[in-house]
């Protein structure tokens, strides 16, 4: 393993920076000395109010840059990497959420198709020593073999979100082939923490429960079948990109792409979750918790399983993410009810 630590030296370009990971990351590299430009459009998708208070908390550093715009606007990001000229860019800009797209599929194609062409053609025209993006474990659609490794066949995703992300794969491995782009893209599953995405199941049931509503579990109530997902806590996120950064790969093609999985090697059967959360909720407020629970058919566009092997990210960086699930909940939970003054 020929591993390089990372180079605080460099100016690191981070789209997303007010979204969920893109602020850890931006926090972590502004944490060790780095310059970071970050972008992001602000937009409404979820409350703002979380994005702010991330922003804010990235003010606080002297070497942060923070530009209110959009990946979509190919003239804009042309004049970022003009003025800043990046040496390492992190593409974390997108529209998130696999039933929202089912909804509104235009700003699908607008920010995670558009936007990243345009991120390629920079990448392309001031050349970057890495490119990393992220794709999804959403790629794998309804993939039966478990654990999801990246050689796995994922040519038939299930929603359009997986679709534009297996695009954002496509279209950087062209792109390095072509121009000889150092590029990484990087499945995530399932990312969950502090300051984290109110549409997201963890998040929402919290939520439901303090407005006093029943939570919707999105699997039958069939428990012998139940949902898995690799819930996988955002600094061993974080962790892994950062490994990554100053290591880009080469494919056994010998072009300079490569897609990693990150995510906890470690399943959980959803009500197995549900029941973590109601404890670390318990803790955090005193008193027992119990959700009210309304079970319903799976959604269109959801898949039973995720399981990430992580033995290539092991391999290339010497990590793995290893968070408990229990250790992880409970520090949402306990940012969630600071943050929210519940009672």
């Amino acid at each position: 393993m020929n591993y390089r630590p990372l180079n605080s030296s460099k100016n690191y370009l981070v789209t997303g920076a007010a979204g969920f990971i893109g602020y850890y990351l931006s926090r972590r590299l502004l944490e060790q000395g780095c310059v970071v430009i970050g972008i992001d459009n602000l937009n409404d998708y979820y409350d703002v109010n979380l994005k702010y208070a991330r922003l804010n908390q990235l003010k606080s550093f002297e070497r942060f840059t923070f530009i209110e715009d959009d990946i979509a606007d190919k003239v804009m990001i042309k004049s970022i990497f003009e003025n800043y000229k990046p040496n390492i860019v992190v593409n974390l800009a997108a529209q998130a959420g696999v039933r929202y797209s089912i909804e509104n599929p235009d700003v699908y194609i607008q920010s995670n198709i558009i936007g990243f062409y345009n991120i390629l053609e920079a990448c392309r025209h001031y050349p970057v020593e890495h490119l990393v993006y992220a794709s999804s474990s959403s790629v794998y659609g309804s993939n039966k073999e478990v654990p999801f490794r990246e050689t796995d066949f994922v040519d038939s995703p299930v929603s359009l979100y997986a679709a534009t992300k297996k695009s954002n794969e496509l279209m950087a491995y062209t792109y390095s082939h072509l121009y000889d782009i150092p590029a990484t893209g990087l499945r995530f599953f399932t990312v969950y923490g502090p300051l984290g995405r109110p549409d997201m199941a963890y998040f929402s049931f919290v939520d439901k429960y303090v407005a006093g509503d029943p939570i919707k579990i999105f699997n039958n109530g069939d428990f012998e079948h139940d949902l898995y997902r690799d819930f996988t806590f955002v600094d061993d996120i974080v962790t892994g990109i950062v490994r990554l950064l100053s290591n880009p790969s080469i494919g056994e093609d010998g072009v300079p792409h490569k897609v990693f999985n990150i995510g906890n090697n470690n399943p959980e059967k959803l009500m197995n979750f549900i029941e973590s959360l109601e404890k670390c909720l318990s803790n955090a407020l005193g008193r027992e918790v119990v959700f009210e629970k309304v079970y319903e058919p799976i959604k269109p566009g959801d898949v039973p399983a995720t399981y990430a092997s992580t033995d290539l990210l092991q391999q290339v960086v010497g990590f793995k993410p290893e968070t408990p699930i229990k250790e992880g909940l409970q520090k949402f939970v306990d940012w969630y009810v600071e943050f929210y003054n519940v009672k």
